[in-house]
């Protein structure tokens, strides 16, 4: 596999054409080229205002159920703090606060996932794919019908995904290129039930207090979304064999 390696990169040197990158991969397809063409600027502008560069940004996103919005944090690669760039309205999101555990609940997930697909070609123009199930949801939710299919997507409407409309997701999607392109590995996001402040916090542990899966998943949201607020740092996050969570 090394020598494979070796001689593809070999080949580059000798020829002198340098590998593809994510972004022009992206470029191959017309809604992509659509979105550039639309929100690059005002992407490019963004960054530009934080003092983050287009070639070492690194993104984080929070969702928020109750607010109805998602957050982009972004940093530089050697910066050691997020900033918050901008919010997006989300414009249809279905099911009620709390995770979901099982196929056709119509319940968005909640707890600490990635971004693990770019979808050029979505039904709803451009989409984000959620690694749902997590390792949390595999030991809490229904075995065998824990449903998957998760999306940030545009357009507006929602059966489990996160509706946010065709022109935020040409934007959003145009900052999760640039951070990949960057290097960035993998993206986070972590979705809530709300912003959880202290009172919030109390009120909704108080209305739900009798539904244990809630509140075990709350406790841990909570640590994260202190942590964050404290640091301006994501904290690791490690899944903990009966579903709960280790937030340092």
């Amino acid at each position: 596999m090394k020598y494979l390696i070796f001689l593809f990169s070999l080949f580059f040197l000798i020829s002198g054409t340098p590998p593809v990158t994510f972004r022009e991969k992206q470029m191959n397809y017309t809604r992509v080229r659509e979105s550039y063409s639309n929100k690059e600027k005002t992407v490019a502008k963004s960054l530009t205002e934080h003092g983050i560069s287009r070639d070492s940004v690194q993104i984080y996103l929070q969702a928020f159920k109750t607010e109805k919005k998602i957050e982009v944090w972004a940093k530089n690669i050697c910066d050691s703090v997020f900033t918050l760039i901008k919010e997006f309205p989300i414009c249809e999101i279905s099911g009620e606060i709390g995770p979901k555990r099982r196929s056709h609940d119509l319940q968005v997930p909640e707890g600490f996932y990635r971004i693990n697909e770019l979808n050029p070609y979505s039904k709803y123009y451009l989409s984000l794919k959620i690694n749902y199930p997590n390792a949390s949801d595999s030991v809490r939710g229904v075995l065998g019908h824990l449903g998957n299919l998760i999306y940030i997507h545009g357009a507006c409407e929602s059966s489990g995904c996160i509706a946010i409309s065709d022109e935020k997701i040409k934007e959003l999607y145009i900052y999760c290129i640039e951070a990949y392109n960057s290097g960035q590995k993998e993206i986070n996001i972590t979705i809530f039930p709300q912003k959880l402040t202290d009172s919030n916090y109390a009120r909704l542990t108080k209305a739900n207090s009798k539904n244990k899966d809630k509140i075990s998943l709350w406790a841990d949201l909570k640590k994260c979304y202190d942590l964050f607020n404290l640091k301006k740092a994501p904290p690791v996050v490690r899944f903990l064999p009966d579903g709960t969570h280790e937030v340092n």
